[in-house]
């Protein structure tokens, strides 16, 4: 797979400082994530059932579990386990882009990573000619043939790839690795999967850190129209707010909505250098398409700065630029997202529990109904799994949790967390002005995780 690179000799051994009972076979490995330096880890495959509730003979298939050492030669025996979002990203693809700001808390614990079934190296769930793109791009009249098409070409049951799957998986592992307490780190819906976790064993959980958290007794999707609706409506009003920018974008307002409109009634096809090689190419560009780049550049600040720049050039006439944010972001979600994991966790855990009705004020945003209109047609293909009966009640907890949101999120606001933090006895939550979806790197954030995992304290940090 594309996360291994330069494999070195075999050995068994423990994942130490790990119980040295343990044993595991174990690599020396180079994990990758696109033009990023490799990080160097000890990467492992844990065989477990593919239907943990069927019999002992059942098929089997492979978790992927990677550590990267601490800095420490004696590092505490408490590692902090990553768990990515999506659903459908894996975690050894996550951390690549991340590292840094894991560094510090890498300074006295180890990292351990373990792609979630059917993502990465974990009995990858692949469609080869339908990616997750297929969801936020493709028409929605085709998507249900797109579907079936996909689940003809699965090797496994999707059934069995749902966070109570996942949760199992991570005991399992931890049980495997003797590992006694470990801290749990989730980001978007990671953060799902960690609470799940604590709650079925809190005896194993020393602490938690949720990162653009998800109430797990809320369906996540109904309200990411109204959330991205949000998010734009605060970009637009920095621009017009900001002298330079208002300056240099004084119509972008109407600019959008003219684009929109024109879109709606009719795709163009555009030419444009393609950004990942410069070879010309043409392409359509279609409503869908630039409410995909309108959503996915507002995650975090970095790139919501690109929308002015991007809706003043479409408005002159120049649709290049527009075109080839929509090619990154296919490229992006081809290469990052598991498409059947993430259908088989969704049309678990949160379609089915979607409401009958639309709310009205979803359709004046410029996503309408279009984002839960997509995931309902394909999960009325979708085969539902796997659900534990306690997966969406709400979580009650007294151990150690730190959560954090960034105040510009257009998928998982501060008042999700503020959900979650009524259950928890000893949490903190931590919103980041203008921040958007996942706070690890920013600012403060890396030596704050930190010093929670070293103190327990969360009341006691100091996150000015």
């Amino acid at each position: 797979m594309n996360l291994l690179r330069g494999l070195c000799s075999i050995a068994i051994l423990a994942f130490a400082p790990i119980d040295a009972d343990a044993q595991i076979s174990t690599t020396e490995c180079r994990l990758t994530a696109a033009w990023l330096p490799a990080v160097s880890a000890q990467c492992a495959t844990l065989t477990v059932l593919e239907d943990a509730t069927g019999p002992a003979d059942g098929t089997e298939i492979g978790l992927f579990i990677a550590r990267v050492p601490s800095l420490n030669a004696a590092p505490q025996e408490d590692p902090l386990v990553i768990i990515a979002g999506g659903p459908g990203q894996a975690a050894t693809d996550f951390y690549p882009r991340v590292r840094a700001a894991f560094e510090p808390i890498r300074r006295d614990r180890d990292i351990v990573l373990i792609d979630q079934r059917g993502t990465g190296n974990s009995a990858p769930l692949t469609c080869p000619q339908i990616t997750a793109a297929t969801v936020e791009l493709a028409e929605l009249e085709t998507l249900p043939a797109l579907m079936e098409a996909c689940l003809a070409e699965l090797d496994g049951d999707p059934r069995f790839y749902t966070t109570a799957a996942a949760v199992r998986d991570l005991e399992h592992v931890r049980e495997t690795l003797g590992v006694e307490q470990w801290n749990l780190y989730g980001v978007s819906y990671g953060t799902r999967v960690a609470q799940h976790y604590l709650r079925r064993y809190p005896q194993h959980t020393r602490a938690l850190i949720l990162d653009g958290v998800v109430p797990n007794e809320a369906p996540l999707g109904p309200d990411v129209a109204a959330q991205s609706q949000r998010v734009l409506d605060q970009i637009m009003t920095r621009c017009a707010t900001e002298p330079a920018c208002a300056d240099r974008y004084p119509q972008i307002a109407a600019q959008l909505d003219a684009l929109l409109a024109s879109l709606l009634e009719e795709p163009v096809t555009v030419g444009l250098a393609d950004p990942r090689n410069a070879m010309p190419r043409s392409r359509q560009l279609s409503h869908a398409h630039v409410a995909a780049v309108l959503r996915l550049l507002s995650y975090s600040p970095q790139t919501a700065a690109l929308l002015p720049l991007l809706i003043d050039a479409a408005g002159s006439g120049n649709l290049a630029p527009l075109a080839a944010q929509v090619e990154m972001i296919t490229s992006d979600l081809e290469s990052e997202l598991s498409l059947p994991m993430h259908n088989s966790v969704v049309c678990t855990e949160d379609v089915p529990f979607f409401a009958a009705t639309t709310p009205p004020e979803i359709e004046t945003t410029y996503l309408g109904t279009t984002l839960i209109d997509a995931l309902r047609a394909l999960c009325g293909v979708w085969p539902r799994g796997v659900l534990d009966a306690d997966l969406r009640e709400p979580l009650r907890s007294d151990r150690p949790a730190l959560l954090l949101s960034g105040d510009s999120d257009p998928i998982t606001p501060p008042d999700y967390a503020e959900q979650v933090l009524v259950g928890l006895s000893n949490a903190r939550h931590i919103v980041g002005p203008g921040q958007g979806h996942g706070l690890a790197g920013v600012g403060c954030v890396p030596r704050l995780m930190r010093d929670f995992l070293d103190t327990l304290e969360p009341g006691s940090l100091e996150a000015t």
